[in-house]
């Protein structure tokens, strides 16, 4: 009889990475899908942050989980499993990279850096539904974060994307990247800078439409006003 699923969810978050490595390394595949469930999103980011391009990222990762899986025995628990992975599939993307010859200018709009939480945290904390134009807005503001992202010079994007969206510490993301900690810091500290910057100069663009008027609400209630005119009229 197969265990809960409530129950094995737990049993699964409780197991160590060093203890699902030993497993990994005894044939199981399961253990193994824990550790790439656990550390996807890290590593993907981290890949995209380097290639600007979705399907690149994703083969990077792949070549990089089956690089790590076939070192798996040389782990040993010194570091976090993530940082580990991430130098993998870092230099995995790095090598993509290399073989490109140069990097590519196109800037796709459409990723997966999970800023949802961040724009949810800044609605003050109230709960409420979305309608159709607050997820409009939500999706257009992921998608210029994502874009002003996208445009942060090679060297700084990396490191923001480690320390901003994945929040590992300015030791992790040095042993990530393998550059000093002076480095990080000043890397991170400078994208931070030139995100503000461009985010500030494209919202003072954004405020000249801001609560526009035209389109369906524009109509809605123009033709909502005449036709209570009409009535009235009718009624007069």
């Amino acid at each position: 009889m197969g265990l809960n699923p409530a129950r094995e969810a737990t049993t699964e978050t409780a197991l160590s990475d060093f203890s699902l490595v030993q497993q990994a390394i005894s044939g199981n595949d399961k253990a193994f899908e824990i550790l790439m469930r656990r550390n996807n999103r890290a590593l993907y980011r981290a890949a995209r942050s380097i290639l600007q391009d979705d399907a690149e990222a994703e083969d990077a990762v792949q070549e990089g989980y089956l690089k790590a899986y076939q070192a798996l025995a040389q782990f040993k628990g010194e570091a976090k499993l993530t940082t580990w992975l991430t130098r993998i599939v870092i230099n995995e993307a790095l090598e993509k990279i290399r073989k490109r010859k140069k990097e590519s200018g196109t800037v796709s709009l459409e990723n997966v850096l999970d800023l949802e939480i961040h724009l949810n945290n800044a609605n003050d904390g109230k709960a409420r539904a979305d309608g159709p134009e607050a997820a409009a807005i939500r999706a257009q503001t992921r998608r210029l974060l994502e874009h002003k992202i996208d445009q942060l010079p090679a060297a700084f994007r990396t490191v923001f994307v480690l320390r901003a969206l994945e929040e590992m510490s300015v030791e992790e993301t040095a042993l990530c990247v393998g550059i000093t900690e002076a480095t990080v810091r000043t890397r991170f500290f400078r994208a931070k800078s030139i995100l503000r910057e461009s985010l500030a100069s494209e919202i003072d663009i954004l405020f000249e439409d801001a609560f526009a008027f035209a389109g369906d609400r524009c109509d809605r209630i123009v033709s909502g006003v005449l036709e209570r005119i009409k009535l009235s009229r009718a009624s007069g």
